[in-house]
């Protein structure tokens, strides 16, 4: 009679909620690049892009196009969701060529109808995937244009506390 040893139900609930937190790092990593992309300045993402050399060449599987999504909202953070409105917003996706470990896609989903936004944030969005770019484009492009964004929400931040009012009740007499 052989027995077989078999991982009990907590070992192996912890070995799969290792990968999942490897995968979900991931996940949030890349969902963090493709937020500072998709909100970054046209002029200045394309400023960066062009200064790469020797990019891949890529082929657009989706090319930019334009479209709307409704927008929702919830009154205080909290309520009831309902249809704020419509946003224009453009998406892209791209395929490197000739990639090390098979097909590398890109995507891109922006604000506004700026289709070369797009494209170039589904390339960068594919190069990020790679072994080889991820440190040149998080070092050259991510880092500041993240800390472009920063520098403006703080200056936003200034200007509106800038101009707050408090008010205050005084209360007369025992009423």
């Amino acid at each position: 009679m052989s027995v077989e040893a078999q991982p009990s139900q907590q070992e192996s609930k912890a070995g799969a909620r290792k990968d999942g937190d490897a995968v979900g790092g991931a996940l949030q990593e890349r969902q963090k690049w493709m937020s500072v992309l998709a909100k970054a300045n046209s002029k200045m993402l394309a400023n960066k892009v062009a200064g790469l050399k020797g990019l891949p060449n890529y082929a657009v599987i989706r090319p930019a196009e334009s479209g709307s999504v409704m927008v929702r909202g919830r009154a205080g953070g909290t309520g009831s969701p309902f249809n704020l409105g419509e946003m224009s917003v453009t998406r892209c996706v791209v395929q490197l060529n000739g990639s090390d470990k098979g097909a590398v896609i890109g995507h891109a989903y922006v604000t506004g109808r700026d289709k070369h936004h797009a494209e170039s944030a589904a390339l960068l969005d594919a190069l990020l995937q790679t072994a080889h770019w991820r440190p040149i484009i998080q070092e050259a492009i991510i880092a500041p244009l993240a800390q472009a964004a920063e520098s403006e929400r703080r200056t936003r931040r200034e200007k509106v506390a800038a101009t707050k009012v408090n008010f205050f009740t005084m209360v007369r007499g025992e009423d």
